[in-house]
């Protein structure tokens, strides 16, 4: 990271540049005694009381004291990704809300409510996708109570990583002491590749609702009927299953295809059989006009990881889920 031009430092951030990407320097004692630089590359989302926070592209929020400044400067958006599709945040923040449908949801200006009885935090969450239309504290106050109403934890779904992305969203969220209390990886790929992979491991079978023994493998389902709901609700929704083994779920929406659930039995892991059901999906998709293929996985999720990269997909931005404080 350059901030010299002849050798000279300048601090070329104000205030007035809260909510764009900046790149920092600071200095600090290293650990002789000696000055240690460090930088800081993210989007400045406070600068309050002589202290910059910056918020990073996985969500982590940096406190710099500004006296310890010694260069800063505003940079342009990360570069584009090099392999699989263009998208925009928004863009794919919309179809992965087409693709995972509440039971209920209400506009709050540009946000959305949804609610689904609890099964999932994405059926259960605000999506923040503008404006709410009403200061801040108002708009989360008729958040918390909408959910309260519904017997339901109050959730914000909001991003940070890409362009267009609520890094600032994230920073006031957490000033009023709401807790991130997950977040995961959106991950894009061309769809071809995933539908060419050699998986001939298994037959999968596809179908357009989930089964008794599908709901099981994929667990955390209290309530049956709502799950089903929200599992099958789309333009295209296919569920695929290995019997006794695997299942995976796909959502085709225009040219996206959304993949999600893909759980395999323990006892069956690395056999290919998460790939083999990947490639069918795929396979469908594309037969659905579909060229373009996003997930979401936690960051943390080695087995996961280990068969999505392979694949071809890379992270496009993050999001976390937002709880109220109790």
């Amino acid at each position: 990271m350059e901030f010299t031009a002849g050798g000279l430092l300048e601090i070329r951030i104000t205030r007035a540049d809260v909510g764009k990407r900046v790149s920092v320097r600071r200095v600090e004692n290293g650990t002789s005694g000696s000055p240690a630089f460090t930088d800081t590359v993210g989007v400045l989302t406070s600068w309050d009381q002589g202290v910059l926070t910056i918020t990073r592209k996985n969500g982590e929020s940096v406190r710099i004291p500004e006296s310890s400044l010694v260069a800063g400067k505003v940079v342009p958006p990360a570069p584009a990704r090099r392999r699989g599709p263009a998208a925009s945040f928004e863009e794919l923040a919309r179809a992965g809300a087409r693709a995972w449908q509440p039971l209920e949801s209400e506009p709050l200006g540009d946000w959305i409510l949804r609610a689904s009885g609890g099964f999932t935090r994405r059926a259960n969450s605000v999506l923040p996708l503008g404006d709410p239309g009403m200061p801040l504290d108002e708009a989360l106050a008729r958040v918390t109570s909408w959910y309260a109403e519904r017997g339901l934890p109050a959730y914000v779904q909001a991003a940070t990583g890409a362009a267009g992305t609520q890094e600032v969203l994230c920073a006031e969220l957490e000033r009023r002491g709401w807790v991130n209390e997950v977040s995961a990886e959106v991950r894009i790929a061309a769809l071809a590749p995933v539908a060419d992979v050699d998986a001939d491991v298994a037959p999968v079978r596809l179908t357009r609702a989930p089964d008794e023994e599908w709901l099981a493998r994929y667990g955390r389902v209290e309530d049956p009927a709502a799950a089903r709901k929200v599992l099958a609700a789309g333009d295209s929704v296919w569920f695929a299953q290995v019997p006794g083994r695997a299942i995976g779920r796909l959502a085709v929406d225009g040219r996206w295809a959304g993949f999600a659930a893909v759980e395999v039995d323990p006892a069956h892991r690395r056999e290919g059989l998460a790939t083999a059901v990947m490639a069918a999906l795929a396979r469908q998709a594309l037969q659905e006009g579909a060229s373009a293929a996003w997930l979401q996985v936690e960051a943390d999720n080695a087995g996961a990881l280990a068969l999505y990269e392979p694949l071809g997909f890379a992270v496009h931005h993050a999001y976390h889920h937002y709880r109220a404080a109790p």
